[in-house]
């Protein structure tokens, strides 16, 4: 008989709402899940990781990690473990820079993973391998550090170019790719007869969406996980949760309070029509649930799409939004410094970039704009 699945409850003393704490733990228990498949050695490092880095960090390194060994597993030549987990301490000693160099630089840049019915092949560029390099650069080295290794051997590993980000090289809209993406959202003009008879149901919802993004650059999942207890309209304001937890408070400007408020008011539905877990959750689904962050993401590409003249498939994501609600406001005058401070930019060079385009509108002016004929 099948064990029936226990209903999840929250006893929330936070200040941090119900919908991210029960998010956190599915992500958290997908860490567990992981952590149990790998050898028990690495014990002191899983905690070392739960408090050196965000949770999302977390889960992409342990699978880093987890891929790694089976790769040992396969290979063969180190250990004589037929699962992850039952690699000894003595067999990762044996591990040398060169190998972690030929998983990195050789195996990992394309590889098959098939099943009974297909066989897929996957191909990493140089931005995944880093990645994957830094997982295994932080596991050997804390390793180490612990006296578990005997050698550091991470100096050995390979360097790993990666290409200089480049101004012209970021996707973002014009701003006024912008002003016709709005008047779609409003008007609905670049719409089939079919196509109206669903935006007729979700304008409202789907015009804050987007001004949401382009306004204040929020990443996909701090708009997923609004709610309507996150604005305090009285006080023009709203709170948002950005990486590793930081709680932070938002101004609301007379835009975005206009289309939230009409969204809320005229299109959500209403609270006695909502199960428990959606009655707070601010963008619902036509099936009165919260909207997935996959959703999200495809509903911006649907309406970039009709803008670019593209396919639903080469329309714009959501972190393209980002981009274009940074480079809008430089544009706008605002300083590299403020725009870093909105949109949470870790580094200011990451802002900068952005703050090209303005010094190419500068340069376009000035060369148009001669006194003297040649």
């Amino acid at each position: 008989m099948m064990e029936k699945k226990k209903k999840l409850t929250v006893h929330n003393k936070s200040d941090k709402p119900d919908n991210i704490v029960i998010s956190d733990q599915a992500l958290i228990e997908q860490c567990l899940e992981v952590e149990a498949q790998l050898p028990v050695f690495m014990k002191d490092f899983f905690i070392y990781l739960k408090n050196a880095v965000a949770l999302t960090t977390r889960h992409a390194y342990l699978n880093d990690i987890l891929f790694f060994c089976k790769y040992l597993v396969l290979e063969g030549s180190i250990t004589a473990a037929k699962n992850p987990y039952e690699i000894s301490l003595d067999e990762f000693n044996k591990i040398t820079a060169r190998v972690v160099n030929y998983f990195i630089g050789e195996y990992c840049s394309r590889y098959i993973v098939e099943n009974e019915t297909s066989k897929k092949i996957i191909e990493n560029h140089n931005p995944s391998l880093a990645r994957k390099k830094s997982s295994l650069s932080v596991l050997f080295k804390y390793l180490y550090r612990d006296e578990k290794l005997k050698n550091n051997i991470t100096d050995g590993f390979n360097p790993i170019r990666l290409p200089k980000p480049q101004p012209d090289a970021i996707k973002r809209l014009e701003i006024d790719e912008v002003a016709r993406l709005l008047d779609v959202l409003e008007t609905g003009a670049a719409f089939t007869d079919k196509e109206k008879i669903y935006w007729e149901k979700t304008r409202l919802r789907d015009r804050a969406i987007i001004i949401l993004f382009v306004t204040y650059g929020l990443r996909l999942k701090e708009l997923n996980q609004l709610n309507i207890s996150s604005f305090n309209f009285s006080r023009g304001e709203f709170k948002i949760y950005r990486k590793r937890g930081k709680e932070v408070l938002m101004p609301i400007n007379r835009t975005c309070e206009k289309v939230v408020k009409e969204y809320i008011e005229l299109e959500r539905p209403k609270s006695v029509l909502l199960n428990e877990e959606s009655k707070d959750a601010l963008f619902l689904s036509l099936q009165k649930t919260r909207m997935t962050t996959r959703a999200i993401r495809n509903l911006v590409k649907k309406y970039t799409a009709y803008v670019l003249g593209t396919t639903v498939e080469n329309g714009y994501s959501p972190h393209k939004l980002r981009a274009t609600a940074a480079t809008s406001l430089i544009q706008q005058g605002f300083s590299i410094y403020d725009v870093q401070n909105l949109l949470d930019h870790e580094n200011v060079t990451t802002t900068q970039l952005y703050a090209a385009h303005k010094k190419n509108v500068k340069r376009e002016i000035v060369n148009n704009f001669e006194w003297l004929d040649e």
